[in-house]
């Protein structure tokens, strides 16, 4: 038997949002249960705008239903003062009348989601951090600075990797090599200088990189050496993010890899974890399921 309070304990009716930049995940979970689990567009202020993060919100919660919940717990990217939690907050309550809502940083869940209430969660998604906290309830970031100033491995780093690159070749009169061919074709360019427009116009953002993130990881399941190195590169700086954290707290672990790319790309996690092991850490665990569903374990230690 555990001590702390289980999430099966858990009663009444929570709502689990996990905010992310390209969506908006909710679920209602009653006494614990998840009964509802739906999806609209992202309500991020940091992606999309104010305007339009409250009619995806309503449109969210017109599907899960509002109404009479006990609490809300979300969790988003880019929450990184009180300020950043209370501007989201102030958009949710007015779905949920009386409900005690608690916004945090989205790695706080995925640690949660793997089963941790002390150690390292790392993002590996559109963008990328690491969050950790220890049993002094001491906290610690790294990395989450977003685009312009880091977000090394994650997806959008990779896209923008693979047009550099591109660029790179194209500066040097070679022809385009296997990941530059796939990445005109997905951009629907003809050569590589138009990449540069492209990039820097308004109709393409962060996500519209991110996406290419693809391009690269297949190009190295398919044996091309500068893709490889490129996906084993973003394993590693994750993993000197996680370092920077568990140091930060005085853990040893755990280390947990998650979201789209962290939890799907299996060149990057054994990159990932080769890395750690080399600095001692090997308490490494990949997300075995959405970060969502750590909102009941966050509720009960709420509670408790």
């Amino acid at each position: 038997m555990h001590s702390h309070a289980s999430p099966e304990a858990l009663t009444g009716t929570v709502i689990g949002l996990d905010i992310g930049g390209t969506k908006t995940r909710g679920v209602r979970f009653e006494d614990g249960v998840p009964v509802l689990d739906e999806s609209a567009g992202s309500s991020n202020v940091q992606n999309v705008s104010r305007e339009q993060a409250m009619a995806n919100l309503a449109e969210l919660f017109g599907k899960i239903g509002g109404g009479d919940v006990d609490e809300v717990y979300a969790g988003a990217g880019g929450i990184d003062t009180d300020e950043d939690a209370q501007a989201l907050a102030d958009l949710i309550s007015p779905h949920v009348p009386g409900a005690r809502i608690t916004v945090v940083h989205d790695s706080r869940l995925l640690l949660a989601a793997g089963g941790a209430s002390t150690g390292v969660a790392v993002i590996a998604g559109t963008g990328s951090a690491a969050w950790g906290r220890n049993a002094a309830g001491e906290e610690a970031r790294a990395g989450g600075w977003g685009y312009l100033l880091g977000d090394e491995g994650s997806g959008y780093w990779l896209g923008r990797e693979a047009v550099r690159h591109s660029l790179r070749r194209m500066n040097q009169g070679l022809e385009p090599d296997t990941l530059s061919r796939a990445l005109l074709d997905s951009c629907g360019v003809d050569e590589p200088g138009k990449l540069i427009a492209l990039f820097h116009s308004p109709d393409t953002g962060r996500r519209y990189w991110a996406q290419q993130a693809r391009l690269v990881v297949e190009a190295a399941d398919a044996g091309d050496d500068t893709s490889a190195r490129l996906v084993d590169q973003a394993g590693r700086d994750l993993a000197d993010l996680a370092e920077q954290a568990v140091r930060q707290l005085g853990l040893d672990g755990p280390v947990i890899l998650g979201s789209g790319l962290g939890m799907n790309v299996r060149r990057l996690q054994e990159s990932f974890r080769a890395r750690l092991a080399e600095r001692g850490i090997v308490d490494v665990r990949i997300l075995q399921q959405d970060p969502v569903f750590g909102v009941p374990r966050l509720v009960a230690e709420q509670r408790a």
